[in-house]
């Protein structure tokens, strides 16, 4: 997989054991998304390069045994492709839709893999659980000033949250916001996918306690960004 010149690669190695479970992935995901339109993407070469290969690419910033959490999980993305890729780590999956947080329990218990689910708001899980994570994921959830928002509560001094961008072109409207909320952008590791479609991996590194009135309620994050 290539990346841009000054970034760092990343071998990604599937055992054939985890290519078992990702055709399960995927046969599940298409036939419960008759029902529940999960994805946009039907054709499963594009779900494995554009769905997992790309959720795998967070494994980059990821320390080893690191509690990871996925605030918008939705039909499982990044969190359970990177589970997969990386047994060491352990995931939290969070979404404000129910039939989404079940069809990852489903998944997970036909993955063989643990998993803790919560049907929750990220504003009002992030208010629960502060501080209680070496790392946030989001991918697709929302503009990155948002994002952070919704994340930085949750992950430990000295953590980060590692947001799925299309590049870094987001990443200057969000210095208000990290400043607010305790977090320093760190890196980003660009990656070119099969399709030739473009990822940045970025990363935010929590160097002071986000104030507690973050995120805010009512929808606040989104009505006025920081």
């Amino acid at each position: 997989m290539e990346t841009s010149d000054n970034m760092k690669d990343i071998d990604i190695h599937i055992t054939e054991a985890v290519n078992e479970k990702l055709d399960i992935y995927t046969d599940f995901l298409l036939s419960e998304n008759e029902k529940y339109n999960l994805t946009a993407i039907t054709d499963p070469t594009e779900i494995r390069n554009k769905h997992f290969t790309d959720s795998m690419l967070g494994a980059v910033a990821i320390p080893q045994g690191a509690s990871v959490c996925d605030i918008g999980c939705g039909a499982g993305f990044p969190s359970i492709p990177l589970k997969l890729l990386r047994d060491d780590i352990s995931i939290t999956l969070v979404d404000s839709l129910n039939k989404r947080v079940e069809f990852c329990k489903t998944l997970c218990s036909k993955l063989v893999i643990e998993a803790q689910f919560f049907h929750e708001r990220a504003e009002d899980f992030a208010q629960n659980h502060s501080e209680q994570f070496d790392v946030a994921v989001a991918r697709a959830v929302a503009p990155l000033n948002i994002l952070l928002e919704y994340t930085a509560q949750i992950v430990k001094i000295n953590g980060a949250v590692v947001a799925y961008k299309t590049d870094m072109s987001e990443a200057d409207a969000a210095a208000n916001a990290s400043k607010l909320l305790g977090l320093c952008f760190e890196t980003h590791y660009d990656f070119t996918l099969y399709d030739g479609s473009r990822r940045s991996i970025l990363v935010f590194r929590k160097k002071t306690h986000t104030p507690k009135r973050y995120p805010r309620g009512q929808n606040k994050p989104r009505k006025q960004p920081l």
